[in-house]
């Protein structure tokens, strides 16, 4: 794992005949991703990132705070 100012390279992986992935050990743990977490997709026309839903939703949660009691 190479690190730089709170960026990463965590090495390269391969995807399986099911679409599967390993996310590397090293990456699971600087961001706490434990078996049964469940993981959001994003993605545009340059690439794709995964974040934990936990994080998504409180990022909406913040935004919607003041909008919906």
């Amino acid at each position: 794992m190479q690190e730089k100012d709170g960026k990463y390279i965590f090495g390269v992986v391969k995807v399986g005949e099911k679409g599967q992935v390993v996310i590397p050990r090293d990456a699971r743990k600087v961001y706490d991703i434990k078996p049964g977490d469940a993981l959001l997709v994003l993605g545009d026309q340059k690439g794709m990132a995964l974040m934990k839903t936990e994080i998504f939703q409180d990022a909406v949660d913040q935004m919607m705070g003041g909008i919906v009691k």
